[in-house]
């Protein structure tokens, strides 16, 4: 009888370690691909202009067979500051990135270690951006910086050539670098096939972040992509040659004095940076016959390194198939932001018109959300992070301030409560020749107000260096102050600056009313940085 009690008591225990074992592999797998400036004017499920082109036949199945949203935005459309929000939960003054220069240490890395918790295996690949290297993920093999698009080097936390890499000037750390051939997105793709298949805890749930570092400038594409769209006319955005009455003082200045300066362009326009110059355009070409080629050649690297994302995107979802994975994991596509495309006659992203803050997202999950589900709820890239916390089973921590949206994933609809405005801020000023003046602003489903304060954060010796130069670096420099405002609703390109108009006097009040709450409940005033809070105090009333 005691053998028997015993061998019971085992068999018990081996019961409830395999139900233990079986439950803890239930939960979803998650796969966040993000690609970098890929813009929803890109995709074709969003049926804007380049639609009719078909570059995403793969991430378009997304939207068919999950949820598309249309207003999804990022906090500040640059590549290290939105990467941090996402990763943090947190708008940039919160978590200290609001600029390139910014980092995330692995005791900020909160998703991967709020995941970690509930019992997921964790990885990152690709591109990283974030300087410090991913160490709160289990795994991790990224691309240094900005990367190589052809026969990259990647870094890992284990390997065969040990490196010592320099990250900042304080900060070196000692990690293994590989060397691969091929294109970056293929090779991004292979690892992240090869940890799946090969490197992983299968008796885990996964999150594996897939980040492409395509499209980024200079749009780098793979050789078989060289006769993609060779003969297409690519449509042209109208306002690339007719701006209207979009911007104001701080972006055109007194009687369009700046437009040579202010905002990189396709054409000849401004004289520090233009497309043509990085597409090779003969300069000796006048407008508009250089900025029609400079456009259509940027179009076509751009969009071809589009396609090999897509292509990519369609070798996961292969690996996934093939392996019974592709319903029980929730596949998000989105960008680190939006990107120009001519928009307005502006390459790259900063502004916080359409086209660059809007961020495509995507998610399919076919056991929780409905196909073919549309919603122009508003979201942001902060909200991230407390979305796939709550898809994985778990709660928003306390030091997040985004909100998990899952509900509108799995109904289609937005929470009674939900939040009608998003706020946007570009930290940065006058940098990199794009020469964007700093500004911050509000967007809710029918307007948008913008305020160009003109000032950088840091401290800046305003008196060194004169306009007329054009200087590498034109961020010593103070613009105009100005406000902008757009009736969306009537307006979606932002061609008629309303700003001043009486018809919506106290639209615009109640505008300044909600961005000054917004600012003060989500930790973005300026009490650190006087000088710029003086400029709001002077121009708030303008």
């Amino acid at each position: 009888m005691k053998n028997l009690s015993i061998v019971v008591v085992l068999m018990l225990l081996l019961t409830v370690s395999c139900t233990t074992k079986k439950a803890s592999i239930t939960k979803p797998n998650i796969i966040y691909i993000m690609s970098d400036d890929h813009c929803a004017q890109a995709i074709g499920a969003y049926k804007m202009r380049l639609a009719e082109l078909n570059p995403t036949p793969t991430i378009d199945r997304i939207a068919k067979e999950g949820i598309l949203f249309q207003n999804a935005f990022c906090t500040n459309a640059i590549c290290t500051p939105s990467r941090a929000s996402i990763l943090t939960g947190q708008y940039s003054q919160t978590n200290g990135v609001m600029d390139l220069s910014g980092r995330i240490g692995a005791d900020k890395q909160y998703l991967p270690k709020e995941l970690k918790k509930l019992g997921y295996e964790t990885a990152m690949v690709g591109k990283w951006h974030l300087k410090e290297a991913p160490e709160a993920f289990d795994y991790y093999n990224v691309l240094p910086g900005q990367g190589d698009y052809h026969n990259p080097t990647l870094y890992a936390r284990t390997g065969n050539s040990l490196s010592t890499i320099r990250f900042e000037e304080d900060l070196v750390r000692d990690v293994y670098a590989t060397k691969y051939e091929g294109h970056s997105s293929d090779v991004i793709t292979n690892l992240s096939i090869d940890w799946l298949k090969n490197k992983r805890d299968k008796s885990k749930p996964f999150f594996l972040m897939h980040h492409f570092k395509a499209p980024h400038d200079f749009f780098e594409y793979a050789d078989r992509y060289n006769s993609y769209l060779e003969d297409t006319f690519i449509p042209e955005p109208e306002s690339m040659w007719d701006n209207k009455n979009n911007g104001s003082l701080a972006t055109r200045g007194i009687n369009d004095c700046w437009i040579d300066t202010i905002g990189s362009s396709i054409g000849h326009r401004n004289v520090i940076r233009n497309m043509g110059m990085h597409m090779e355009i003969d300069p000796t070409i006048p407008d508009p016959e250089y900025k029609h080629l400079a456009y259509q050649e940027y179009l076509k690297r751009y969009l071809r390194c589009v396609k090999g994302v897509d292509d990519n995107v369609s070798r996961l979802f292969q690996y996934l198939e093939e392996n019974d994975l592709m319903d029980n994991t929730i596949i998000i596509y989105t960008g680190d932001q939006g990107f120009m495309l001519g928009e307005h006659d502006y390459i790259d992203k900063r502004w916080m018109y359409e086209e660059s803050m809007r961020m495509p997202f995507l998610v399919r999950y076919p056991e929780k959300i409905k196909a073919g589900t549309s919603t122009d709820a508003i979201i942001n890239n902060v909200d991230f992070a407390p979305t796939i916390i709550d898809l994985a089973g778990g709660e928003t921590p306390e030091y997040m301030q985004g909100d998990s949206f899952k509900e509108i994933l799995l109904s289609g609809k937005e929470p009674e409560a939900w939040k009608q405005a998003t706020y946007y801020r570009y930290w940065m000023h006058m940098a990199h020749k794009h020469n964007n003046p700093a500004h911050f602003g509000i967007r809710t489903k029918q307007y948008k107000l913008i305020f160009f304060y003109g000032r950088d954060y840091k401290a800046r010796n305003t008196a060194a260096q004169k306009w007329a130069h054009n200087p590498e670096s034109m961020s010593d420099f103070e613009t105009i102050p100005a406000w902008e405002f757009y009736d969306l609703a009537n307006d979606p390109h932002e061609m008629n600056n309303l700003y001043g108009n009486e018809t919506f006097k106290d639209v615009i009040a109640d505008l300044k009313t909600q961005l000054k709450d917004m600012r003060a409940s989500i930790n973005e005033e300026d009490g650190n940085y006087p000088a710029i809070q003086q400029i709001i105090d002077a121009h708030w009333n303008d």
